[in-house]
């Protein structure tokens, strides 16, 4: 689970503001007055305290979890690294805690180990607008040489948070649905229409399980009206100036390539070393990629975020955001310039995370290799994104060869009737907080859907505020116990609001 927007805001929206004061002050100062939310930031009247919500479902959800986080179900590409019963543990553990989810659903593996269940709906068109919950239950690995406060596999509980890898990416989106799901069968309620479970095995090594649940069921005629999987959270302390919780709802997500760039050189003994051979000449290329960042862009999902934060805000924030017409070339030059977050929610992305020469230090190389990890912006395409970083290198004995990608999600809308539905659910499981799209910088294995339904959205209902989203992926990473409980609250209201 990629970390939330950038913490920088208030920084690029004052460069923008300081750099676009020309314009229509009085047009722009009444869209700002007439964009502020009708209800005072932090001013809430009768809502009720986020800890008292789902109180009831928290404490079993903690317990479920802590056991849950103690099977070690990290994934590797070598199967004989592949710890095989701590999957099938964890799936066994599954059934034993939620026996209503495994008596009323039908469940089937798909790929191996990722699960597909599947809640029949009780309309005489169930099928006609059916819903995939997602989620994934393999981890990334622990390091033995880090400082856990609590064992990375342990479940500890302290009275606040449930410790371990997996409390919020993401077994703790799997409890949160299944226990939903279990406390309705526990009422008799049975949902309008098909609901499905797609839960994967191999999410943290971009595998393969999530394309086969996809294909499965696009061969059965499934076109679901709605796909929810991870991504944005509600989060705490993610934008300046905003004093409320940010439900932040992935409408998109960034495409990822995977990019070899290789050069070659006769080699030989380095006390007789050429001018520019292979890794002067990789050197050269990478610094030419640095130098050279891609162009800024600021798509529709983060405008209509910038507006929402703004209405939120105060009135010199609201200003831009209301105003973007005016502002929107000059928050994309703040954007770039104010830190590595905003610079990615609005950019193609490079970082060079591999780099290979020489086997001995007094060899020269023949070949050298290097490997750039993309994130490309919402608009572009690998091929458009391979062709420009030849021309940025402009070097033909650069040899570039793509290893792996995929091109950005198309925009879910959110002016939809699934948008609205979330945005329900929210305020059901967290009163507090403001609702957004935005677009997410990280893959899901919710991207393998998108042939098959075009309302897809990343979203996982757990608070988390900096200090939480830090963990992902890090040591120490948890979940608030109280956060388990508005997340099956959220659920419970997602599945009794499919009419």
């Amino acid at each position: 689970m990629p970390k939330g927007p950038a913490t920088s805001l208030n920084r690029a929206v004052a460069a923008a503001l300081a750099a676009g004061a020309a314009g229509t002050a009085v047009v722009m100062g009444t869209r700002a007055y007439r964009s502020g939310s009708s209800t005072p930031v932090g001013d809430f009247g009768a809502a009720p305290s986020p800890e008292t919500i789902g109180a009831q479902y928290a404490q079993p959800a903690a317990d479920q979890l802590s056991e849950l986080i103690t099977y070690r179900t990290v994934y590797s590409s070598s199967r004989d690294q592949i710890e095989l019963e701590q999957f099938t543990g964890f799936i066994d553990a599954l059934e034993r805690l939620y026996p209503a989810v495994h008596s009323a659903l039908s469940r089937e593996f798909v790929n191996g180990h990722a699960l597909l269940f599947k809640w029949a709906g009780t309309r005489a068109d169930a099928g006609a607008k059916p819903v995939v919950l997602m989620a994934h239950y393999d981890v990334v690995p622990v390091d033995a040489r880090d400082d856990w406060t609590h064992p990375g596999f342990s479940g500890i509980q302290d009275g606040e948070y449930v410790w371990g890898r997996g409390a919020l990416d993401d077994k703790g989106a799997v409890v949160v649905i299944l226990a939903a799901i279990e406390s309705l069968l526990d009422q008799g309620f049975t949902p309008a229409h098909d609901i499905y479970l797609s839960f994967g095995n191999n999410e943290e090594t971009a595998g393969d399980s999530a394309v086969a649940a996809a294909t499965l069921l696009n061969e059965r005629g499934v076109q679901p009206w709605m796909v929810l999987d991870e991504g944005g959270a509600v989060a705490e302390k993610a934008f300046p100036g905003l004093s409320v919780p940010a439900a932040v709802i992935g409408v998109a997500e960034k495409g990822i390539l995977e990019l070899e760039m290789l050069t070659r050189s006769a080699g030989g003994h380095a006390s007789t070393p050429p001018r520019m051979g292979a890794t002067a000449r990789l050197a050269q290329a990478i610094m030419a990629l640095e130098e050279n960042p891609f162009p800024s862009s600021m798509p529709a999902p983060i405008v209509e975020m910038l507006r929402r934060i703004g209405s939120h805000s105060s009135f010199a924030l609201r200003l831009v955001t209301a105003n973007m017409w005016a502002f929107k070339p000059l928050v994309k030059q703040a954007f770039s310039m104010v830190g590595d977050e905003t610079r990615a929610l609005t950019r193609t992305t490079v970082a060079i995370t591999q780099l290979e020469g020489s086997k001995a230090s007094n060899v020269l190389a023949s070949t050298a290799r290097a490997t750039a990890n993309i994130r490309i912006a919402v608009g572009e395409t690998v091929t458009g994104v391979v062709q420009a970083v030849r021309d940025i290198i402009d070097d033909p004995s650069v040899e570039l060869t793509v290893l792996s990608g995929h091109n950005p999600s198309p925009i879910s809308g959110f002016d939809s009737e699934q948008f609205e539905l979330l945005t329900r659910c929210v305020a059901a499981s967290y009163p507090q907080a403001m609702v957004t799209p935005y677009v997410q910088t990280g893959a899901t294995d919710s991207r393998n859907f998108t042939g098959i339904c075009p309302a897809v959205y990343r979203f996982s209902p757990l608070l988390m505020d900096d200090v939480d989203r830090a963990s992902l992926h890090a040591v120490n990473e948890k979940v608030r116990i109280s956060s388990l409980g508005a997340g099956v609250v959220f659920y419970r209201e997602l599945i009794q609001g499919l009419r």
